[in-house]
């Protein structure tokens, strides 16, 4: 069998079987995080926009449990997998906002090229509030995967910062990879494409630098536990657990913070977290937080600045 030298097997060094970052123990080497006014948590809600398209496009890869349906395994076109998708943008992504709103804070919203492309209204309504965008591929059907050669994903990140700048108007600064995904030169590439932090690394309760041959670019790690399609979908958890686990993992994370400054990113996918039923344990789940002084609220590129200074 033939390998292709950039996904052979690495010399493992230091815990790593990478070089995208340095090996750094939180309780380690590290010099205490400070945020600003001196909070112990930065809280920063990412709210995805995405588009499910009717037929998996050809050549694409798409992952077989892709929430919203069950197996998208129906006639085409299966339209209760597609339309539970779109309830998120028809519906609600309203109910995640003005949640959001009421709790002070500004989302940072998580947009693929197709839903800039297609939902205008949408992106209006979405400045208007002052989000920040970050890209998000081009849709939730076509993930970023090894399979690409890198002309290849470096043709599909441009087209995905392209679109979103062409519909809200200023080039993004944040990437969060459909579904996660990603291959082993994606951070290289984003970096070059002019990208500076990425939210698919979940490694980590703080932001941390990774290694780029040019640019700079930094990880702004999501709480995958907390992530409404791993909890809610993946793992059938019941809603009032979910909005527990969101309190408790504040909790620590707050207490811990009182020394050394913590990170909590929720990310949330308005067709789930957004239905009559859910939102209001979102909503008391931030109520509860809110309840804490010293608590940052603020979007992606203000913690990854916060963190260069």
């Amino acid at each position: 069998m033939t390998v292709d030298r950039e996904y052979a097997f690495p010399e493992l060094r230091a815990g790593m079987d990478h070089d995208h970052y340095d090996w750094s123990p939180l309780n380690g080497t590290r010099a205490p995080l400070k945020w600003p006014g001196n909070a112990r948590v930065a809280l920063c809600a990412i709210v995805c926009l995405e588009h499910a398209e009717w037929r998996r496009p050809e050549g694409h890869y798409q992952v077989a449990n892709l929430a919203g349906g069950y197996g998208w395994g129906g006639p085409f076109p299966d339209v209760t997998a597609w339309s539970h998708r779109e309830y998120g943008n028809r519906v609600g992504i309203f109910r995640v906002l003005d949640v959001l709103q009421r709790h002070g804070i500004t989302p940072t919203v998580a947009m693929d090229a197709l839903t800039a492309e297609h939902y205008p209204w949408l992106v209006r309504h979405c400045r208007e509030r002052g989000c920040e965008f970050i890209a998000h591929g081009i849709s939730v059907n076509r993930m970023i995967t090894s399979h690409m050669t890198e002309a290849e994903e470096r043709d599909y990140i441009r087209a995905s910062i392209d679109a979103l700048a062409r519909a809200t108007g200023s080039a993004p600064a944040g990437w969060l990879g459909p579904e996660y995904g990603e291959s082993a030169r994606t951070p290289r590439l984003l970096a070059q494409a002019g990208i500076r932090y990425v939210c698919d690394w979940v490694n980590d309760e703080q932001p941390y630098r990774m290694n780029v041959p040019e640019g700079e670019l930094y990880a702004l790690p999501v709480t995958l536990p907390l992530d409404d399609v791993n909890a809610l979908w993946e793992r059938h958890m019941d809603i009032e657990r979910y909005g527990q686990m969101i309190r408790d993992t504040f909790e620590t994370l707050y207490r811990e913070g009182e020394t050394n400054g913590r990170l909590l990113v929720l990310n949330l996918h308005p067709f789930l977290i957004g239905q009559p039923f859910r939102i209001a344990t979102l909503d008391a789940a931030l109520d509860a937080i809110g309840r804490s002084p010293d608590v940052w609220k603020a979007t992606g590129s203000e913690i990854i600045n916060a963190c260069k200074k």
